[in-house]
C-alpha cells in the first residue's frame, strides 16, 4: 500500500522540474511514468499503539529518551516525534532490534557536535572509512513525517580542511533492512554522506529532500545522497537533492535497484561505483535503472566508475585498484541536463591519471551491458569540444556499451566524445581522438 501512495506522489514532484520542465516530455511526446521495483516490496501492517517521545527541550543528549521509547513501542507501534521540539542525540544509537514499527519524525532531530566523541562511537562500516551517528535496522520499519534530520556538518566541514582522514559520520545509517519506507523527511548539513543503505534489502525511499552546504570557505565534501552497498530490491524516487558529491551512488554488491522521478543540483552524478577498489575483492553492480532525472549545474550525469588494475590514489582519503567484479545490465534512461561538465563519463581508469599505465594494467572488473539513451540538454562547457568521454583500460574487460538517443552539446554547439576501447559502432555519439 506504501509503494501504490508513493507513486500518486509523481505529479507533484514533476511540477518541480522533474520531468524537465515540460519540454523534456513533450519532445518524446510521453509522460514519464514511474517503474515499479524489481520485486514485490512486502506489505506493512497498521500500527497498533502510540508513543511519543520525550525531550529535554535545553540541548542536552536526548538518545535515552528514543532508544527506551523504540523498546516500549517496538512490534507494531509507531513512535513520534513531536513537531513543536528539538531532539538533540549525542550518543551512537543501534536501532538495529526494530520490528514492525514506524517513526513519525514531525520535529527535528539534531546530532551534536562533539567531533571526539563522533569519532571514536560511530558505527563503522568497513568500507570507505564510512561510519554512521546511527544504525536503523530490523523488520518492516517505516521513517516519515517530514520532519528534520540535521548532522550540525558545519564543525565537521572545517574540521575535514584542517584533517583529510577525519572519520565524518554519515547522517542517515540504514543497516539491515528487511522491509520498509524513508520519506518524506528532510535532511540537512551531513558531515560526509547523506544516506548509507548497506545490508539491507524491499525499502522504499519517497519524498526526501537534501540540502547543506558550508557557510564557510571549506566545502562540504563527499557529501553524495545515497549509498547502497550490499543491498538489494531498493527504490530511491521522487527527491530532490541539493549536494556537492554524488546524487546516488551504487557502491559495490549492489542489485536490482531503481532511481527515478529525482532532482540534483550540483552533484557528481548518479554513479556506478567506484569499483574495484579492494585487490581481492568481488564486486558485483547489476540490474540498475536510472530513470527521468534532471541533473543541474554538476560534473556528470551518467557515471560509470572502475578503479584499474594497479594501485592509483585519487586522494588522501580515497585510494585503490585491483579489485574484481562486474557491472552489468545497467540502464540510464530520459535524462535532462543544463550545465553538467560530462554528460556520460565511463572509466575504468578512476583514481588514475596515468592512461598509459592505466592500459597497461587494465581493470580487473568488467563491465558490460550497459544502455544510456535519451539524454537532452547542455553541458557546461568545461570540456568543450566535448561533452562525454568513454574510456575502458582494455577492450577485452569493457563490451556492450550502447549510447542512443543523445541530444546533449556544448554552449558552443559541440557534441564530441572521447572513446577509448570501446566498440564505437554501438556508440551513436561522434566520438574522437580526445
Amino acid at each position: 500500500m506504501k509503494f501504490l501512495h508513493a507513486l500518486t506522489q509523481t505529479a507533484a514532484l514533476l511540477s518541480l522540474g522533474l520531468s524537465v520542465e515540460g519540454k523534456f516530455n513533450r519532445a518524446r511526446n510521453e509522460a514519464c511514468k514511474p517503474k515499479h521495483p524489481f520485486h514485490p516490496l512486502p506489505p506493512s501492517p497498521p500500527r497498533k499503539r502510540t508513543c511519543h517521545v520525550p525531550s529535554n527541550g535545553d540541548g542536552t543528549d536526548d538518545a535515552h529518551h528514543v532508544l527506551s521509547t523504540l523498546r516500549k513501542c517496538n512490534n507494531g507501534g509507531k513512535i513520534v516525534f513531536d513537531e513543536d521540539k528539538e531532539y538533540t542525540i549525542g550518543t551512537a544509537m543501534d536501532m538495529t532490534f526494530l520490528r514492525h514499527v514506524d517513526l513519525e519524525i514531525l520535529g527535528t532531530i539534531k546530532f551534536s557536535n562533539d567531533t571526539d566523541y563522533w569519532q571514536e562511537n560511530s558505527f563503522r562500516h568497513g568500507f570507505q572509512n564510512a561510519t554512521t551517528f546511527f544504525q536503523l535496522g530490523g523488520v518492516d520499519v517505516n521513517v516519515y513525517g517530514g520532519g528534520t534530520l540535521d548532522g550540525n556538518g558545519q564543525v565537521w566541514y572545517d574540521l575535514f580542511h584542517e584533517e583529510a582522514l577525519t572519520l565524518r559520520p554519515i547522517l542517515v545509517g540504514i543497516i539491515g533492512l528487511k522491509g520498509g519506507t524513508i520519506g518524506p523527511l528532510k535532511l540537512r548539513y551531513s558531515p560526509q554522506w547523506y544516506q548509507l543503505v548497506a545490508n539491507s534489502t524491499d525499502v522504499l525511499f519517497d519524498g526526501i529532500d537534501i540540502s547543506g552546504y558550508s557557510s564557510s570557505e571549506n566545502e562540504a565534501k563527499n557529501t553524495d545522497g545515497w549509498d547502497t552497498y550490499r543491498s538489494s530490491n531498493i527504490v530511491i524516487q521522487n527527491s530532490v537533492v541539493n549536494n556537492g558529491d554524488d546524487c546516488v551512488s551504487f557502491k559495490p554488491n549492489s542489485t536490482d535497484i531503481i532511481v527515478q522521478n529525482m532532482h540534483c543540483n550540483g552533484s557528481h552524478g548518479i554513479s556506478v561505483g567506484s569499483l574495484g577498489q579492494y585487490k581481492g575483492e568481488v564486486d558485483i553492480v547489476k540490474n540498475i535503472l536510472v530513470y527521468n532525472i534532471s541533473m543541474y549545474n554538476a560534473s556528470d550525469m551518467a557515471r560509470i566508475k572502475v578503479w584499474p588494475g594497479v594501485a592509483s590514489a585519487m586522494s588522501e582519503d580515497l585510494q585503490g585498484g585491483g579489485g574484481l567484479g562486474a557491472v552489468s545490465n545497467i540502464t540510464y534512461d530520459k535524462m535532462y541536463i543544463d550545465n553538467v561538465d560530462w554528460a556520460i563519463e565511463v572509466t575504468q581508469c578512476y583514481g588514475q591519471k596515468n592512461q598509459t599505465l592505466c592500459n597497461q594494467f587494465p581493470s580487473n572488473l568488467t563491465i558490460s551491458d550497459v544502455h544510456i539513451k535519451n539524454m537532452w540538454g547542455t553541458t557546461s562547457g568545461k570540456r568543450d569540444p566535448n561533452v562525454g568521454t568513454i574510456v575502458c583500460s582494455s577492450p577485452d574487460v569493457c563490451k556492450d556499451i550502447h549510447v542512443s538517443n543523445i541530444d546533449v552539446t556544448s554552449p558552443s554547439g559541440t557534441d564530441d566524445y572521447i572513446c577509448t576501447n570501446v566498440d564505437e559502432s554501438l556508440l551513436d555519439v561522434n566520438c574522437s581522438s580526445g
